[in-house]
């Protein structure tokens, strides 16, 4: 039977060709509409992995806040001070008080909510991480303050950066070579600690040639003033010249290298560390300096770090 309605004969039928553009009309809009929620999601996602990485470098980079208690030295050396190792004399001598007290114990644990002085003046944790390689010359001492007026590593890095920096260990007045100098005082303390050995490496001019069997006894080891060291490898830096030695070691003895050739009767009559922890002086001229990139930071974190885990166990 025909289905009939008041209202059919009204509707002019549409063309096949109508329908079809109809159809093909639809299909646009869907896939246009479709095309512009994935490109919203894709925004989204962009947005929301910037802010992670954003919150991530804020950790790591910017400010670090003391959400719980931390050793007094260990804050001295996130405020940018000095070293953990070189906050503790600081310590010892009244320099520091905490909350109007002077605190003279290196472990004693600051608070969230503490005041720590320093000199007079409140200190806080660095906002910004700085990491400065330097070649350093001969004539430049490596502390912060001299009472005498002579030259530090300082004076070299005018304009380098407005944070208050310090050298990692210490290179004495006529040794030459690599210096790192930070405000990182986490790292400071794990470059420093004699037991993650980090390597050092130093050319060596003898004022005479050294004797194959003095070169066996440095490799043997030798039994300082204070305590035994040896080198961790020797060499003949040039074959026609046996006064110039390359020697690598991890001792982190005050003027190590000079004390063992000097124990052995020679004269040091130049010293310069041409590696320091992977880092070499490579296109940095003598008494100029470079900021370190960001895979160099991060190799120097984790340097050693699965040879201190072994070591524990």
């Amino acid at each position: 039977m025909k289905r009939t309605d008041n209202f059919s004969k009204f509707a002019p039928k549409k063309k096949n060709s109508a329908v079809k553009e109809a159809i093909r009309q639809e299909k646009k809009k869907w896939k246009k509409d479709r095309s512009e929620a994935i490109e919203k999601k894709k925004e989204a996602a962009k947005i929301a992995v910037a802010k992670k990485t954003s919150a991530a470098k804020a950790t790591s980079i910017s400010i670090r806040k003391v959400d719980k208690s931390m050793p007094l030295n260990k804050y001295v050396a996130h405020c940018g001070i000095c070293s953990r190792r070189d906050a503790v004399p600081l310590i010892k001598d009244g320099k520091l008080k905490v909350n109007d007290v002077v605190i003279v114990e290196p472990g004693f644990k600051v608070e969230p909510n503490d005041i720590v002085l320093f000199a007079g003046k409140r200190i806080f944790p660095e906002k910004n991480l700085v990491y400065i390689l330097l070649n350093k010359p001969k004539d430049y001492i490596t502390t912060l303050e001299d009472p005498q007026g002579r030259k530090t590593v300082l004076d070299l890095l005018k304009g380098a950066t407005a944070e208050r920096v310090y050298p990692v260990g210490r290179l004495d007045r006529n040794t030459t070579g690599v210096l790192l100098i930070t405000n990182d005082g986490d790292l400071a303390q794990k470059l420093s600690h004699p037991s993650n050995e980090v390597k050092k490496l130093y050319e060596v001019k003898l004022d005479k040639h050294l004797s194959k069997v003095d070169f066996e006894k440095i490799l043997k080891g030798l039994n300082l003033e204070d305590g035994f060291v040896k080198a961790d490898a020797l060499a003949y830096a040039d074959p026609k010249d046996k006064s110039v030695i390359g020697i690598e070691l991890h001792s982190g003895k005050n003027r190590i290298v000079r004390r063992m050739f000097e124990f052995l009767g020679y004269d040091v009559r130049n010293l310069d560390r041409v590696m320091f922890a992977n880092l070499t002086k490579k296109n940095v001229e003598r008494g100029k300096w470079r900021i370190l990139n960001e895979k160099e930071i991060r190799l120097l974190k984790f340097m050693n770090s699965s040879f201190v885990k072994e070591k524990k166990h």
